[in-house]
């Protein structure tokens, strides 16, 4: 099969890598120094001391590559709305999108049922532009949890987890959702297919939506955030207040919130991707991780008020480094 992976930086790259090493047809969209280094040394992951060249297609334009099976989008959700007009030479009539992402993704309300079947959340998506490009029958969802940076142009370096949880938006558990999870788990990735994806995004996403931004404003790591006792309460009460949501929204929660923060303390001295943007000047993901679950927020009339006060002050933060629309 022919899989595209569009965003080869850190979580692109673990996956390319790996499918790299397999008879799958595995090709990368990618840019500046990255992409140059990538096609003068291959892309190069790190992981237990080992490290893997994988030698593959690599451009920034991707309609050199044709239509593909599947595309794996790993890009930063801010990144998609201006993404999707090169991406459609990729599209086919059976291109499956694979959004491997973090945050609440574009597609949420597609195939739900009920009052809230079909919304589109302008936080993630201004105007429904990626909505109409990449129609949510499309989709297969992807929840990510690996802890990984890209450390230099075309090196990944691995440090925790290799589990990309595989959904429909609709629960069901579709050929082309095994398939590719067949392929995935093949090259020594986890990748069950889930028939629950909006529980499993919710729980990754409850730890994004406090650490993650928490840490913009701190500068501190997961283990240290979810030890300290004000940070972990204050990461607790924004946790609280998403649960809130999501459960009138119909998820459930396979652990309890105390539970998930020691899931985030036992990652370690972890730094969490927006903080690792911070640092390196690049646009952050605040919108997909917490602006999106404040719309969610109004939208099923609950108070956010720890939500509220954080990313009031993470959005100024982030205005103040020109990192963040005025």
């Amino acid at each position: 099969m022919k899989i595209c992976i569009y965003g080869a930086g850190a979580i692109g790259g673990h996956i390319a890598a790996l499918l790299g090493q397999s008879d799958e047809e595995v090709s990368l969209v990618a840019r500046g120094a990255h992409l140059a280094a990538i096609k003068q040394n291959g892309l190069r992951l790190r992981r237990d001391g080992e490290e893997i060249v994988a030698r593959l297609p690599a451009t920034d334009d991707p309609a050199s590559l044709g239509v593909q099976d599947y595309i794996v989008v790993t890009l930063k959700s801010h990144q998609l709305p201006g993404t999707v007009a090169a991406m459609q030479p990729l599209l086919g009539p059976q291109t499956a999108v694979v959004t491997a992402m973090n945050g609440i993704p574009y597609w949420y309300f597609h195939g739900l049922k009920g009052e809230y079947a079909g919304q589109r959340i302008e936080a993630v998506d201004p105007g429904g532009t990626v909505w109409d490009a990449l129609a949510p029958k499309r989709v297969i969802g992807c929840v990510v949890y690996t802890a990984l940076e890209v450390k230099e142009p075309g090196l990944v370096v691995h440090e925790s987890g290799d589990r990309y949880s595989l959904g429909e938006p609709d629960g069901s558990k579709s050929e082309r959702a095994l398939a590719l999870g067949k392929a995935m788990s093949a090259a020594g990735l986890k990748a069950p297919v889930k028939t629950n994806i909006r529980d499993e995004l919710w729980l990754k996403l409850w730890g994004n939506l406090s650490f993650n931004l928490i840490s913009v404003l701190t500068h501190g790591q997961l283990e240290q955030m979810a030890s300290e006792p004000g940070t972990r309460a204050i990461a607790r009460a924004m946790m609280v207040e998403a649960q809130t949501i999501a459960e009138l929204l119909g998820v459930r929660f396979a652990v309890d919130v105390d539970r998930r923060l020691d899931m985030s303390k036992a990652v370690g001295p972890h730094k969490p991707s927006t903080l690792q943007d911070l640092e390196r000047g690049r646009p952050m993901e605040v919108d997909a991780l917490l602006t999106s679950v404040q719309e969610m927020g109004v939208l099923t009339g609950t108070p956010t008020p720890t939500i509220d006060l954080i990313l009031t002050l993470v959005q100024q933060r982030a205005r103040n480094a020109g990192l963040y629309p005025t």
